[in-house]
């Protein structure tokens, strides 16, 4: 199936219902009064996040979502009917934004999350409302408010652990297929992944994370070349970058440096923050090199890029090497979960003290 990131739909909210205009008629009851009752509210449209999604392709056919319209108002004080709300199944990850004014509406990022995007419309007040010393037949009734309408773009940004970054044909997918059960296609021949592939590393149990394989990148991504910032946002939400460079490019010309230059430009364009996230070099086809010269060609483009976060040398199509990074990355976020463990028993404590105080 192809992954689909992006769709554009039109949510409607239902309008309130009428409030009635009404007046009591029984028998041996003489000016009974007004009786008309309130119109029903108007129906929501609520989106929810569902894990057991992962594509936004259904918004390519369905486009348009309407809530239900209240019911108008009835004699006898009978209130209309509320109108149901629309619930919109989202992916886990999916953003929504308001394409009149570019404005961000909400993130859902939790399985079951909820958001409202489209609020109905309030049923009118029904003439009993109205009477008073002054009108005791008041032949006045209120309108129910329109639903809210409005056009929203849906992102969808993968919820993973730790990205791939790389030019086409670094080996990525090759990497992701090495060390998780993910099985993107590879190839003998130069060519590029068209769709994020998501992998579960599994070290032990109870100790796993998440790896995306994100399409390559060239230059001027961030401007809308290539494949563009379509996929840029999938690094956004990841903890840890893995930075893939191809050791020995098929064109002698072409140099790992400028390589990885590059791409830290097209970060920098797209989102300055993405530069602070931890990103670690992983120079892969080390097997495409005599082994005398691997270490020296691998420093040598550690020491060009003035390097200071970790490196790693691997051969991802023999897996040799990739296990390391496995373990490394790991206790990464092992030691993360702990540095967050302790911060929160800190907290607790404190606030222990402080009511014991």
């Amino acid at each position: 199936m192809k992954f689909v990131d992006e769709a554009q739909i039109l949510v409607s909210a239902g309008s309130g219902g009428n409030g009635c205009i009404s007046f009591r008629r029984e028998k041996f009851i003489p000016l009974g009064g007004p009786d008309g009752g309130d119109g029903g509210n108007g129906g929501s449209v609520w989106l929810q996040a569902d894990e057991n999604l992962n594509t936004l392709i259904d918004f390519r056919h369905q486009r348009q979502y309407r809530a239900q319209r209240g019911q108008n108002g009835m004699g006898r004080q009978m209130f209309g009917k509320a109108g149901e709300d629309v619930l919109i199944r989202v992916p886990v990850g999916t953003e929504v934004i308001n394409v009149e004014t570019d404005e961000i509406i909400g993130d859902l990022t939790h399985h079951g999350e909820r958001l409202l995007v489209a609020q109905g419309g309030v049923g009118g007040k029904g003439n009993v409302h109205f009477k008073s010393s002054v009108n005791r037949a008041p032949r006045k009734a209120g309108q129910g408010t329109p639903g809210e309408e409005r056009e929203i773009r849906l992102e969808l940004k993968l919820l993973a652990d730790v990205g791939l970054l790389g030019f086409p044909n670094a080996g990525k997918s090759t990497f992701i297929r090495a060390v998780s059960a993910a099985t993107p296609k590879v190839a003998d021949y130069p060519f590029t992944t068209l769709y994020p592939n998501l992998g579960v590393v599994s070290v032990e149990t109870d100790r796993s994370f998440v790896i995306a394989d994100i399409p390559g990148l060239i230059e001027g991504a961030a401007d809308g070349a290539g494949l563009g910032a379509q996929f840029l946002r999938h690094v956004q939400r990841t903890r840890l970058l893995l930075h893939l460079v191809d050791l020995a490019p098929f064109d002698e010309q072409v140099d790992p440096v400028q390589q990885v230059r590059a791409i830290e430009a097209e970060l920098r364009k797209h989102d300055p923050a993405m530069l602070e996230k931890p990103r670690w070099l992983v120079m892969n086809k080390a097997d495409l090199l005599p082994e005398d010269e691997r270490q020296a060609r691998a420093r040598a483009v550690v020491e060009a890029l003035d390097w200071k976060e970790p490196w790693f040398l691997v051969s991802a199509i023999g897996r040799e090497g990739t296990w390391p990074v496995v373990l490394k990355v790991q206790q990464f976020f092992d030691d993360q979960k702990a540095a967050a463990l302790e911060a929160a028993q800190d907290v607790a404590a404190r606030a222990e003290m402080s009511r014991n105080a």
